[in-house]
């Protein structure tokens, strides 16, 4: 058991017996690193500084900070140790859409007073999540007038941006609220707080997205073109502000951040929040009047929804050699899966692990393809946030914060629990009846009636779906005179997946104005046939 301390005595906690024992009693007590300590940090060894020594060197103006692309290069140049004796902060920067965050507002008691129930700014449904006038502008929130061009991002970018608003609300009336209806117009200056509140921001992977059915999808990854003809991704890469500090020995609740352009701070981890695989996130504050349009942009994906895009990058202070070493990561060393969107299911299918280095190429190879990929975040702006980082911090602007509390390294995200059974297209789909292009009208206009069915599918020799005949085009060719198969077959044919949602299935059907979908497999083989008349019959019995 090691000694008591005498506090009382500062010459005597700095002899190095005392020294060791408080930090001791320091792990026991807190499993947080006892170098996370701030101002009042213990006078660290030549292989380790504190924050504390950080900022006192930013204070004086001496602190060496380099964003994590400079630090990578002089790592690659001069190695570790000289990169930890010569560099005291690397900063980080991402600029992306992230549609997990909002701003909580207050606007104040109108004169008589209004307990809102139902609130509008800008023609956005606002949430009200709170007291009398207390309101959660949230970013994929869309106008009622004007849906898919104009929601909640935009919404806090203009009142970031100094324009004025309008709010108008609704109530049903208490005796201390009696206002029922209130319209009135605002700005970010009128408002009593007005503070970004992300509760999902700066993922630490995101996917590659391709697709790789019939039909163009829209979708939070932008617009995939059908059977794999592009691919999107998001995020910096080796800019990314949980790469360069991957298990969180830096990052924590408390730590002061780049948010929006201006300074914020890590209140938590995010939702969804999985260390195990680093899928990382973060739940983040800052106060938006002080932020800029610059970092703070809304957007609109087609077809899909608004969304926000935010600017954050966080400091990373290099307490040690390890730190170097995670602050030297490349974009070939960070991998991300290429993701089929096509398929609409929870658990997508991997098609393929790409590098970051790929993706920033232009190009990436899945199976023996090489496809087109874009990004959806501007890496531009990502380096003009660790750069503006940087400048903040040698110029004694921003100052380093130690977080009172880990990040959880051992949270699982879990799936929703469902109680109702969800019906796919395998549940209700049936036998096709099939034939070949080689076939006459007559021939397949004799099993239309003697299976009883509206639609034939067309196969080749190795069952792959070819094309397909309705009753309607049987009736039309023996009208007139027309013999060959190949004449009326239709090549254009809608499909289904076995494992598809019968809702999406019953959706493409409507969208199409068709009654049947051949039903394939990955190899185009016509597995089975599930017609509108099956779903009927599905919600009938519902």
């Amino acid at each position: 058991m090691p000694q008591i301390l005498n506090f009382k005595d500062p010459k005597k906690v700095r002899e190095p017996s005392n020294l060791r024992n408080l930090q001791n009693l320091l792990i026991r007590i807190n499993p947080i690193p006892w170098h996370w300590l701030g101002e009042k940090a213990l006078t660290s060894n030549k292989n380790t500084r504190t924050i504390g020594e950080i900022n006192e060197k930013i204070r004086k103006g001496e602190a060496q900070v380099l964003t994590a692309e400079e630090m990578k290069r002089l790592v690659e140049s001069s190695g570790v140790e000289v990169a930890f004796k010569e560099v005291d902060v690397v900063t980080t920067g991402t600029f992306g859409a992230m549609c997990s965050s909002g701003a909580i507002i207050n606007v104040g008691h109108s004169d008589p007073p209004i307990k809102i129930d139902n609130a509008w700014i800008n023609n956005v449904p606002i949430c009200h999540p709170g007291a009398a006038v207390d309101l959660y502008i949230g970013a994929t929130a869309m106008s009622e007038t004007e849906p898919f061009e104009y929601g909640g991002g935009h919404l806090i970018e203009d009142l970031v941006g100094g324009e004025e608003v309008e709010l108008r609300a609704t109530a049903y009336g208490t005796d201390c609220y009696p206002r029922t209806q209130l319209k009135t117009n605002l700005t970010k200056d009128d408002l009593n707080q007005f503070y970004l509140l992300n509760f999902r921001n700066c993922y630490q992977h995101y996917n590659c997205a391709v697709n790789s059915c019939d039909e163009t999808i829209y979708t939070y990854m932008g617009k995939l073109l059908p059977r794999m003809k592009n691919a999107t991704y998001s995020g910096a890469g080796e800019l990314n502000p949980l790469m360069n500090d991957p298990d969180y020995e830096t990052i924590g609740i408390g730590t002061r951040i780049f948010l929006g352009g201006a300074q914020g701070y890590v209140i938590g981890e995010g939702t969804q929040h999985e260390a195990s695989s680093q899928n990382g996130t973060l739940m983040v504050r800052g106060n938006a009047k002080k932020m800029s349009i610059e970092f703070l942009r809304g957007g609109t994906f087609t077809r899909y929804g608004t969304t926000l895009y935010v600017g954050l990058g966080i400091p990373i202070p290099i307490l040690n050699e390890r730190l170097v070493k995670k602050t030297a990561i490349r974009d070939e060393e960070i991998f991300t899966n290429v993701v089929d969107y096509g398929v609409p299911r929870r658990v997508r299918p991997k098609l393929a692990k790409v590098s970051y280095k790929d993706l920033k190429s232009g190009t990436v190879a899945v199976g023996d393809r090489k496809i087109k990929v874009s990004s959806l975040s501007s890496l531009k702006t990502a380096r003009k946030i660790a750069f503006t980082l940087k400048d903040w911090i040698t110029q004694g602007e921003f100052y380093l914060s130690a977080p009172v509390e880990r990040l959880p390294l051992d949270s699982v995200f879990k799936p929703m629990k469902q109680t109702e059974a969800t019906s796919f297209v395998v549940n209700v789909m049936q036998n096709a009846v099939t034939c070949g292009e080689s076939e006459n009208v007559s021939a397949v206009a004799k099993r239309i009636v003697t299976k009883s069915v509206n639609h034939i599918i067309v196969v080749d020799a190795e069952g792959k779906l070819s094309g397909i005949v309705t009753s309607w085009d049987i009736t039309r060719a023996l009208a007139e005179g027309k013999t060959a198969l190949t004449d009326i077959v239709t090549r254009r044919v809608f499909t289904a997946k076995p494992d598809e949602p019968l809702e999406t299935a019953s959706k493409r059907m409507a969208q199409h104005h068709i009654s049947a979908l051949p039903v394939i497999d990955g190899e185009k083989k016509v597995l089975g046939i599930v017609t509108s008349e099956d779903v009927s019959k599905l919600l009938g019995r519902k």
